[in-house]
């Protein structure tokens, strides 16, 4: 017999049982439908994780410290090796190593981080939030290079200000869409808010006080700074900047290295007297000789430069973390997570295979006499196994076809739940599930392997049959 033969043989016997044919096709749709929608959410998860760090721009960022901490040994509980070298003398991450850094092949840009406290005064409103300095060069990179409104700085060191919008929010200030009306809503107007137009914001004058405590007088008289009431050891500076830019409200940066409320010009910014709580080093470095910065933001110009150059600036005698170095980790843990979620579908798709070799070896009983007939007639072992074959592989080729189509329905349904159950507290829309070529080719490969593999029995069973037997089976 022909492969068509065959094929049309196999395809006959799935007709003549319809109902049998059906509900067992069924079987192996529920269990790639589970397996795709289960694998779908972590390769969802994975994909959201990855491009907020991309946002972040964290696989080309290194953060340089002082101190050369081991981070595996602190993720598994071992502090004292971990932090054990902070008891040598640390180099000095000063203006001089910045500049050999940015001298290292494959670097971009470096400079400090320099975070401090500090209260706002604006639209008669007053806000607490950290201030961060960020050189000009940052211009080219997100999300300063698409500020929601305005522009970012015109150089280090004028005085503009780039915003956060959250800050807006502790200023009450709601932003009204241009050229549209914005009401607000009944809690805003109670809590205070009122409803403003970008044009008036950018360019708006806002003071920034900041607290400068003495850290040589609190250490010679402890116990005055402390119960005084003169001569305390604070004092305030208050400076004037304007409104150049606004960021947008999901940045991706909230959770990231530049998640300050306010953003200054560099030069601007390291000249304000100030108490910063960035780093333990710039309480405890009072005296010039240590004089220095605690970290600093190096990035680099490609991903492939991220280890070249860590490796460098440790030879330097300094601290280096960037997430590359964790990057195995965190592909390991969704690979598990990934594991996980598929022994589900899994599960079902092996019950679905028993139905499959179920509803075979049923029809190698009720085809008894007809596979008599046909090894009567010439039919090889061969032949009778592969119509098995294929009735097992048609019904794992249909049954992954719809089971695709059944995971998306059940994925697009939960994606829809879940973001209207996120929207209620304001988070934005997220992608829960992704559908990566692989994955769907996958599925359907799986889909048609297994079926083939529970085919295996009742085909090979067909085979054996002995045609004097099958001919006198009623």
């Amino acid at each position: 017999m022909t492969a068509v033969d065959l094929a049309q043989l196999a395809l006959g016997n799935l007709r003549r049982t319809k109902l049998r044919s059906f509900l067992t096709i069924l079987g192996v749709v529920v269990g790639i439908g589970a397996l795709l929608s289960m694998v779908s959410f972590g390769t969802g998860m994975q994909k959201n994780v990855t491009r907020a760090l991309e946002d972040n721009d964290l696989f080309t960022s290194i953060f340089v410290t002082r101190q050369k901490i081991d981070f595996d040994a602190a993720v598994s509980g071992d502090i004292e090796n971990a932090i054990g070298s902070f008891e040598k003398p640390a180099p000095v991450l000063n203006d001089s190593v910045l500049q050999s850094i940015l001298g290292i092949e494959g670097v971009d840009m470096a400079f400090p981080e320099i975070r401090f406290p500090g209260k706002i005064f604006s639209f008669g409103q007053s806000a607490k939030t950290t201030i961060q300095a960020l050189p000009v060069t940052m211009e080219r990179f997100r999300p300063f290079n698409s500020l929601l409104y305005g522009t970012f700085f015109r150089n280090d060191t004028c005085r503009g200000a780039v915003l956060n919008h959250h800050v807006l929010r502790e200023l009450k200030i709601r932003l009204s869409a241009p050229g549209a009306h914005t009401p607000l809503s009944t809690e805003d107007s109670l809590r205070g808010f009122r409803t403003m137009h970008p044009d008036s914001v950018i360019g708006s004058e806002i003071e920034l006080i900041t607290t400068i405590v003495d850290i040589k007088k609190v250490l010679q008289n402890p116990l005055q700074a402390v119960t005084g009431t003169q001569n305390l050891p604070v004092r305030e500076s208050r400076l004037r900047f304007r409104i150049s830019g606004i960021l947008p409200p999901e940045s991706g940066f909230e959770s990231g290295r530049f998640n300050a409320g306010i953003f200054l010009p560099f030069h601007t910014a390291r000249s304000i007297p100030r108490m910063g709580f960035a780093s333990v080093w710039d309480l405890l470095d009072s005296t010039p000789e240590n004089a220095g910065y605690g970290s600093v933001y190096v990035r680099v110009q490609k991903m492939r430069d991220v280890e070249s150059v860590a490796a460098s600036i440790r030879a330097m005698g300094f601290g280096t973390f960037s997430i590359m170095d964790q990057l195995k980790e965190i592909r390991q843990g969704f690979l598990i997570l990934d594991s996980l979620l598929g022994a589900v579908g899994v599960i079902a798709l092996f019950v679905a295979a028993l139905g499959i070799i179920n509803t075979m070896v049923m029809s190698i009983l009720e085809r008894t006499r007809e596979i008599g007939v046909m090894k009567a007639i010439g039919g090889s072992e061969a032949e009778i196994r592969a119509i098995f074959f294929i009735e097992a592989g048609v019904i794992g080729f249909l049954g992954g076809i719809f089971g695709l189509g059944l995971g998306w329905i059940v994925t697009r349904i939960a994606n829809v739940v879940g973001n209207h159950l996120l929207s209620a507290q304001g988070v934005p829309h997220v992608r829960f599930f992704h559908f990566p070529p692989w994955l769907l080719l996958g599925a359907l490969a799986f889909s048609v392997c297994v079926s083939l593999l529970a085919g295996l029995y009742p085909a090979s069973r067909a085979a054996r049959v002995d045609p004097v037997k099958a001919l006198r089976h009623d």
